[in-house]
């Protein structure tokens, strides 16, 4: 994974350019800026990403992505395993014109042939079970039909007890070490090594997706099954475990090497799903946040973050222009200098600048390394010089008109506070009050002003809280007795992940390595294609170009999932408890989750936002009810009419908040963004013109700035300017400056220390119960301990004489040990 880093270009120099003269780059640079300047010109004017961000991509087309373009041929045999079914049981009818009743009696007949030891049998009944989930297509003449039929036929097999069913037999599927040796002996696994588990995960995932989503129109006797659905999801009703875990447990043992023909993409998706569903989505959630706050007494909070983001406006993307002010002298054969002057950057309020050439400017990142000089803007001297050339060239420039305020109201820890005070009593009294924020008694009256500002602004946090009272309860053990912890579907899935979260996390970062699009093939990576690949590799080129999209597309699905997986997770178990959130974040840092997304961004992210991998005439439900049209080659490489792919966009916003978490605070990792040489990755990143996504890179170069040199901040003053701008101001907060105090290096590794042992004695306080024995009374009296009953294993006592013989009679009793421990 070291490659993240390697791929960065190197920080420019902390030289500040000479003053006096315009800057003027080198020979070679200017020839390297005449050569990209043509290359640069197609991404300077990238348009508006018209995209919004959710919990999910539309409801068809999240069912479509479930299936891959290899597994078409599959619904005919879904439909001709029903209708052969359907034909014996009900004559002369079809399933639309049944009522109710008759359609529940039908559905019992198929469970009951779920039951039979015949395996054949057992397939041809859950595939007749998968027609029904898919919405009986063949009945229907019209997209919007099938979808129709789906949901009502997902929430009729769920009320017969479907997913119970299902559920058991894919116990017995995880189980089935047959089919883990066959696979593991094949050289290459394809779509008929999972025929099973696929089948029974499509009919899965289509009852979750079909239920989960809810629209205005359900009868009541819908929202009655969606509640019983997630409480039996959430909670181990039929068994000791949440379903989330069992699906934890397939992807550990598929990373494993154990069970290489799981059908991944199938399996990650159902988790991504079920966790939507029992958790709660992103509005979900901050309903959930209010509420939490409004119980421990904090007040509100400032501002909806979902609503602000909606109403934020895309940035341009950073780029430079060479102006040359004297062009008439130039051809005479007089060599002029020319002045570089960078364009206007992140322009978020579309203001004209009056620097700017109409030529299309060279990518600031392409030039990181070309020279130090080339970076960096005008001295006001020069600038003045350029404006009063001005109007002999262009029109009058219009004045900029900035907005009211900024998006975000700022922010204020207790910490800061102090900070400010322990600095202030300091300079102006000689000694310190430590962590006392109330006496200003020696102290000047704008100090006074400052900290009524600082506390007006201050803002505390469910972590700070939760912090605070787990400090009490290790102090106190005894005093403040047990702790009462609800049982929230999120507390019950950390509780059932805890032992073996680790692996869970490992799994799927390597999952989400093998799907990486800047990943390159090695002999020692997971193989994640075995649900995509056919048994028949293509043998023309039109076969191939399919197959190719088919990977791709299944790929771009993966990291879809997992990305939205972990973000969903770190995000529910932070607001639950702020140690689980650090402790799934450790373990993800740990696995070296930082350089792996960095990696992932260190590629061309414009085309893989606008990748066009799918072939729209083959996505269900479109296939189901359409005729086929002769797929050709410029069809496929045409691709849909689709501005962007909102999948891959999405899982690009999912890593930059993931990575977000993972750094916030952290200064430890904050400086491993800097090692790995993060900022020229992600400035890349601002090339796309959509508010949300831009705002979580500006966030991540923000948190680093103060590492990064002088020379850095001052060739990117429009990026400066655009953190400013987009990004939540906090008072004292110097990213600009490179003053922080807690910014000791040597204090990194203390950090982690520290947070480790505050995580561990939290899991081992809450969830490790054999520890309480400490606090139990001690028995001193020999006669009732030895008169104690153990525990002994059913076959001690034949082998009881055997043990004296060995562990009492036959051991000599050293004697003249019992001195030394005198």
């Amino acid at each position: 994974m070291e490659e993240a880093g390697a791929a960065g270009s190197a920080l420019p120099g902390d030289g500040a350019p000479g003053k006096g003269r315009p800057l003027q780059p080198p020979a070679k640079g200017r020839e390297l800026f005449r050569g990209q300047r043509k290359e640069s010109e197609g991404s300077v004017d990238c348009p508006n990403v018209e995209f919004e961000y959710g919990d999910a991509d539309g409801y068809a087309a999240e069912l479509s992505e479930l299936y891959s373009y290899t597994e078409e041929p599959e619904f005919t045999i879904n439909r001709k395993c029903f209708e052969e079914d359907f034909q014996t049981q009900v004559q002369g009818k079809r399933w639309p014109e049944l009522d109710q009743a008759q359609q529940k009696a039908y559905v019992m007949r198929l469970l009951d042939g779920l039951e039979v030891v015949d395996r054949d049998k057992r397939l041809k009944a859950a595939r007749a079970v998968l027609y029904l989930a898919q919405g009986v297509f063949g009945e229907c003449d019209m997209e919007a039909e099938v979808l129709h039929w789906s949901r009502h036929n997902n929430f009729l097999l769920y009320q017969m007890g479907t997913f119970s069913a299902f559920l058991e037999l894919l116990n017995m599927e995880i189980d089935n070490s047959q089919a883990c040796s066959s696979a593991l002996r094949k050289p290459a696994i394809s779509l008929a090594d999972s025929t099973e588990l696929r089948v029974l995960l499509s009919v899965m995932y289509l009852m979750v997706e079909n239920i989960r989503v809810e629209t205005e129109a359900d009868p009541p006797e819908w929202q009655s099954s969606r509640e019983t659905f997630r409480t039996e999801l959430s909670f181990p009703v039929h068994s000791e475990e949440p379903f989330a875990l069992l699906l934890f447990t397939m992807v550990a043992k598929f990373c494993s090497g154990h069970a290489p023909h799981f059908p991944m993409k199938k399996v990650l998706l159902l988790l991504w799903k079920v966790l939507l569903f029992t958790l709660g989505g992103f509005e979900a959630l901050q309903a959930m946040k209010m509420k939490k706050r409004e119980e421990l007494g904090l007040p509100p909070l400032p501002e909806d973050s979902i609503q602000v983001m909606r109403r934020m406006r895309a940035a341009s993307p950073p780029t430079y222009t060479i102006e040359l002010l004297d062009q008439q002298s130039s051809k005479r054969g007089h060599r002029s200098r020319r002045p570089l002057v960078k364009q206007d950057s992140l322009d978020i309020y579309n203001e004209r600048d009056p620097f700017k050439n109409d030529e299309a400017g060279v990518d600031e990142e392409e030039n990181d390394d070309v020279d130090s000089g080339i970076e960096g803007e005008l001295d006001l001297m020069e600038r003045d010089a350029i404006i009063q050339a001005g109007p002999a060239q262009r029109p009058p420039i219009e004045r900029v008109s900035f907005p009211k305020g900024l998006p975000w109201a700022p922010k204020v820890r207790q910490k800061d506070i102090e900070h400010f005070l322990e600095a202030s009593r300091n300079k102006f009294i000689g000694f310190t009050l430590g962590q006392d924020t109330d006496t200003l008694v020696g102290l000047p009256r704008p100090i006074h002003e400052s900290v009524k500002t600082l506390k007006q602004h201050k803002y505390v946090s469910i972590s700070d809280v939760q912090i605070k009272n787990e400090e009490e309860l290790e102090k106190c053990p005894m005093s403040l007795g047990e702790e009462e912890v609800q049982e929230t579907p999120c507390e019950m899935l950390y509780r059932a992940m805890l032992y073996n979260l680790p692996q869970y996390m490992i799994a799927l970062l390597k999952i989400l390595l093998a799907a990486a699009p800047t990943s390159k093939a090695k002999t020692d990576s997971i193989n994640i294609l075995a649900d995509v690949l056919p048994e028949e590799m293509p043998i023309t080129v039109l076969q191939s170009m399919k197959l190719g999209v088919d990977v791709n597309r299944h790929k771009e699905i993966t990291v879809k999932s997992i990305s939205a997986s972990l973000l969903l997770l770190l995000k529910h178990f932070k607001l639950n408890h702020i140690y689980q959130f650090e402790y799934v974040s450790q373990h993800l840092v740990f696995a070296n989750c930082i350089p792996l997304i960095l990696k992932f961004f260190n590629q061309n992210i414009m085309s893989y936002i606008t990748a066009k991998n799918s072939i729209s005439v083959l996505d269900y439900p479109h296939c189901t009810v359409h005729e086929l049209p002769e797929l050709t080659a410029e069809s496929l490489e045409a691709g849909d009419n689709n501005q962007f792919c909102w999948r891959n966009l999405f899982s690009c916003i999912n890593l930059l908040r993931l990575l977000n978490k993972l750094t916030k605070w952290k200064h430890s990792r904050t400086m491993m963004l800097v090692v790995f040489k993060s900022a020229p990755i992600l400035k890349r990143a601002l090339k796309v013109k959509q508010a949300m996504m831009q705002l979580y890179v500006l966030k991540l170069l923000k948190i680093q700035t103060k590492y990064l040199g002088r020379q850095w901040r001052k060739s990117n003053m429009k990026t400066m300017s655009a953190i400013y701008q987009k990004v939540r101001h906090r008072m004292n907060d110097d990213w600009a400056y490179g003053n922080d105090i807690d910014a000791r290096p040597w204090d990194f590794q203390a950090e982690e220390c520290t947070l480790r042992a505050n995580i561990e004695a939290f899991n081992s306080r809450r969830y490790d119960k054999s520890q309480d024995s400490e606090f139990a009374p001690v028995d001193n009296c020999l006669q009732s301990v030895l008169g104690q009953r153990l525990e002994l294993p059913e076959d001690f006592h034949y082998s009881y004489e055997l043990w004296l013989e060995r562990e009492v009679f036959s051991q000599p009793i050293r004697w003249e040990e019992l001195l030394h421990y005198q």
